[in-house]
Parts: C-alpha cells; structure tokens; sequence
C-alpha cells in the first residue's frame, strides 16, 4: 500500500487499485504492430519565420541538428508556388515508366509479369517516395523505415519525417530520435532508408532549404505587410467640410452623420457644406509586389533550373535549352532515388526472401526520365542498325561473310530479350528458391 492508499483509507475513502502497466515484451500482436507505426515524435511547426532563424538553422545544421531546418523544410511546402513547382521533380517522377534489369525472376517479382503486377508499388508507394524525393531535394536527406506488414511477405517503405534527424560528428553516425529514445541509423540493414542526394558528407550543405528559405522568408513578410497595407487604404477616408459661419453642434452633427456612412447613403447639403472622399494615390504597395515576384522566381529556378516553361515568356516555343535542362534535374533526381532503393531497400528484400546467393545476380530498378524527342532518336537509332545490318549482309553474302550482330547491338544499345550483363547475349535464367522460414518481421527483429 501506497502512502496515498493510506491516507484515503484514514479518511474513509475507497481507492481503486493501481493497474501496473505491462512490459512491452508482454504486449500482445495487435499492439505490438500498432506500436511499430508510432515510433516518430510528433512535428513541431513554425508558422513564421525570420531572417535570424534560418542564420540559426544554418549554424545549428553544421552542428549535425537537423531539426530547425526540417522545420523550415516543412514551412516551405506550404507556398503554393513552391509545392506546385516541386511536385514535378517528386510526384511526377515516381509516376514515370520504370526499368528493371536483373535476374529475370525477381524482375518478375518486382515489376509484373504477363500482365500481373509487381510487389514494387506496394513496397514502395508512390506516395512515399515522392515525399522522400522532396526531402532529398530540400533538406539534402532524408530517411525512411522498412516497416513489415501483417499478412504480406514484404516490408513497406514509410517515409519518416527528418525533423529528428541527428548527425554526430565523433561517431560519423546517423540517429533518429523516436519516442523510445535515439536510434542508430544503419542504411541498408533491412529496416533503415537514409537517402542523401547531397553526398555522403554534410549532405544538408547541398540542400536548396538555405536558398529557398530566403526567398520564402522575404515573400511571406512582403505577402503579409502588403496584406496590412491593403487593409488600410483599401476603404478611402471620408472629410466634411463645413462653412466659416458654423457652429460646434452644427459640425459636430454631421460629422456623426458621416461616420455613420453606409451603404447607398444620401446626404442633403446646405449651401457652403461639402462631403469629400480621400483616397491614397501611394505607390508603396508595389515595392511588395516586386519582392514577392523576385522571391518567386528565386524559388522556381532553384528547384526547376529555368524559369521560361514554367512561366512562360519570349522565345518561349523555342525553348528547348531550357526544356532540356529540367530534364536534367528530374534525371538526377530520379537517379538518386533509385540509387538508394537499389542499394538499401531491395537488397534486404531479395536476401530474406531468395537468400544471400540471389544478391549477385540481383535486381534493380530505375526510372525513364527521357524525354520524347529522345525516345524517338534512340527507335530511329536502333531502325538504322537493323537496317545497316541487312545491307551489310547482303553486301558480304557472296564472300561468306557476316557482321558481328552482337557487336552491332552493343554499339547502339539495342537491347536483347534475356540480356542481363549487355552483352547482346541472353542469359541462361536461374531459378531462385524463395525462402519460406524468412519473413519481414523476423528480418526486422534481427536488425533491431
């Protein structure tokens, strides 16, 4: 008994019993999943921001704190132009045509086969990724869990929010600060995603949030002092004006009558009294316009790397140059992200579920990125070699010869039905057996 069981038992008073909670180990499976989805802390936003606080975020950054600058992140997102403008290096690019290359069973696996589709998309929704993506182009990192789900032989691909991501600098090690503590982050382990587009040392220093935090602080501060001046001048003043000869009441009088001014009113003057309305002729409102169009384009040529086909503009019809360098930018985007999913998120998959001997032929994955006009070039390209082999084998026919076909589509890239190591030869397909006694829960309990 307890010294409040105690005291309430003097007094008289019936105390319920105290329910001692159980251990976690003792917890059972509904709670133990349940549990497995509430390891992030909850976010802590910003809703306005300072010149001085991103010199802070920078500082503290360096120090391996990312929590200011993911906060910062997560406030940029909520500008329209700038959500609309990321959104095409992120949504738009998960949802381009995919490639997979590798062994032809996990190929199947992964990507679909005969018309049925792959594991792919629900070990990674596209959801996910593009808000990892976002991250990696923001923050210059970002982090996602390998979570398993009941009834499925797979993990799935949660993006966690990089607010509590800690570097530190004497251990050379990632943490994530859950609600259960700090976590040490190892990329690949079958349970950590960390994704740094930024490069492998101080990938926030590559991050656009420094740059675009700027323009997004200086146009929400233009947006809201132009708000405050519309709000001011919008409604012109009203004056009366009275004669030489009258007197205190008397203007005291209509002054009330003009303050109380509404809508459609009709005033009767005596002669000598007037009604006038002032309205600002300022200019001052423009020097907010000005800035919220400078920060705008700031933020559109930080994030698409031009600013003609987003806006539109002279020489807009010819801009391919421009077009062409957006293309470059989802290119490397893309590239990033199917760097991290082949190198930390399907590996572990196709180790727990084909064992260790299927990680050398193995699988990958990458996205179509090229534009149309490419497309075409390389079909006009692939044509002219078919057609340049015909022909040479016709020339070559009455000396018992023949081009090396193999050669040919090595040369122009022309791709071989089996081709696995591009070598224009088809490959003899392996069977891999799939591990029955591996699944995703007891990968993760192992990592843990």
């Amino acid at each position: 008994m307890n010294w409040r069981a105690g005291i309430a038992t003097l007094l008289g008073f019936q105390v319920a019993p105290t329910q001692v909670p159980r251990p976690r180990e003792e917890d059972d499976d509904e709670d133990r999943w349940r549990w497995r989805w509430r390891r992030s802390r909850p976010p802590s936003s910003v809703t306005r921001w300072y010149l001085a606080d991103l010199e802070k975020a920078i500082h503290e950054a360096d120090g391996g704190d990312l929590s200011r600058p993911a906060q910062l992140c997560r406030a940029l997102r909520r500008d329209g132009v700038l959500s609309g403008v990321l959104s095409t290096r992120t949504g738009g690019l998960v949802r381009l045509p995919r490639r997979f290359s590798g062994a032809p069973q996990l190929v199947a696996e992964l990507g679909g086969h005969e018309g049925e589709p792959g594991i792919f998309d629900d070990m990674f929704p596209a959801p996910e990724l593009a808000l990892l993506a976002a991250d990696g182009i923001l923050l210059g990192v970002g982090v996602g869990e390998l979570l398993p789900v009941e009834g499925r032989a797979f993990p799935v691909l949660r993006r966690l929010d990089p607010e509590w991501l800690r570097y530190r600098w004497d251990e050379d090690r990632w943490y994530y600060h859950s609600v259960a503590g700090p976590l040490p982050i190892t990329p690949g382990d079958g349970r950590w995603v960390l994704h740094c587009p930024g490069g492998g040392g101080q990938p926030w220093a590559h991050g656009l949030w420094a740059s675009l935090g700027r323009s997004y602080i200086a146009k929400e501060h233009a947006f809201l002092h132009r708000e405050n001046y519309s709000a001011k001048l919008a409604n012109a003043a009203r004056a009366a004006v009275a004669p030489i000869g009258a007197t205190e009441a008397q203007r005291r009088g209509f002054i009330e009558k003009l303050i109380a001014w509404g809508v459609n009113t009709v005033f009767e003057l005596p002669v000598g009294w007037d009604v006038k309305l002032i309205e600002s002729n300022g200019r001052g409102y423009e020097v907010f316009k000005d800035t919220i169009q400078t920060s705008n384009e700031e933020i559109i040529i930080a994030i698409a790397g031009q600013l003609v086909t987003t806006s539109g503009g002279t020489g807009f019809a010819n801009a391919d140059i421009h077009q062409t360098i957006r293309t470059d930018l989802i290119q490397e985007t893309g590239e990033g992200l199917a760097h991290t999913l082949n190198t930390q998120g399907i590996p572990p998959w196709v180790n727990g579920t084909f064992g260790g001997d299927a990680l050398e032929r193995g699988v990958a994955v990458e996205w179509d990125t090229r534009p149309p006009p490419d497309l075409k070039a390389e079909a006009e390209a692939i044509s002219a070699a078919a057609k340049a082999i015909e022909d040479a084998n016709r020339a070559l026919a009455p000396y018992g010869k023949r081009v090396d076909e193999r050669e040919i589509a090595v040369r122009f890239a022309i791709p071989i039905a089996g081709d696995i190591d591009g070598d224009a030869q088809p490959d003899v397909a392996l069977e891999l057996p799939i591990l029955e006694d591996r699944a995703p829960e007891a990968a993760l309990e192992e990592a843990a």
